[in-house]
């Protein structure tokens, strides 16, 4: 008898790379979390090297002002800028408006060519129309 031969197609995969796909994402699964926080820590590292270098540069410009506020000259300079005092002796303008007026009939003309029996909305509508 003619024996007839079975030909089976083997698959390309087999159970030796299923499982070394398995134990790499098994590996994966295990190192992903651990680097995760890595990148977390350092980002907070960076963050707080970058707080503390901004911190040593207010301490400086603090120390610096200090130092200034130990000068009793400037300490003079600023009681006279800051707070108008004089020496004994001294006299002290201050300027309080730059010497314009407005004039302020023109308000009043608008107010006074309104009727006073209109409702409010009314007078409030013919003001603003009124000052254009």
């Amino acid at each position: 008898m003619a024996r007839r031969q079975l030909n089976f197609q083997r698959r390309r995969t087999s159970g030796r790379a299923i499982s070394l796909w398995s134990l790499f994402l098994i590996l994966t699964l295990a190192v992903a979390p651990p680097i995760k926080h890595y990148f977390t820590q350092r980002a907070q590292i960076s963050a707080l090297n970058s707080q503390l270098n901004s911190n040593r540069a207010a301490l400086e410009k603090a120390t610096q002002e200090l130092l200034l506020w130990q000068d009793p000259e400037y300490i003079k300079t600023q009681a006279r800028e800051r707070l108008h005092f004089v020496l004994p002796g001294e006299r002290q303008y201050i300027v309080t408006e730059n010497g314009t007026s407005t004039d302020t009939n023109q308000s009043t003309k608008i107010a006074t060519s309104l009727a006073d029996g209109q409702p409010w909305y009314s007078r409030l509508i013919a003001s603003i129309s009124e000052t254009g």
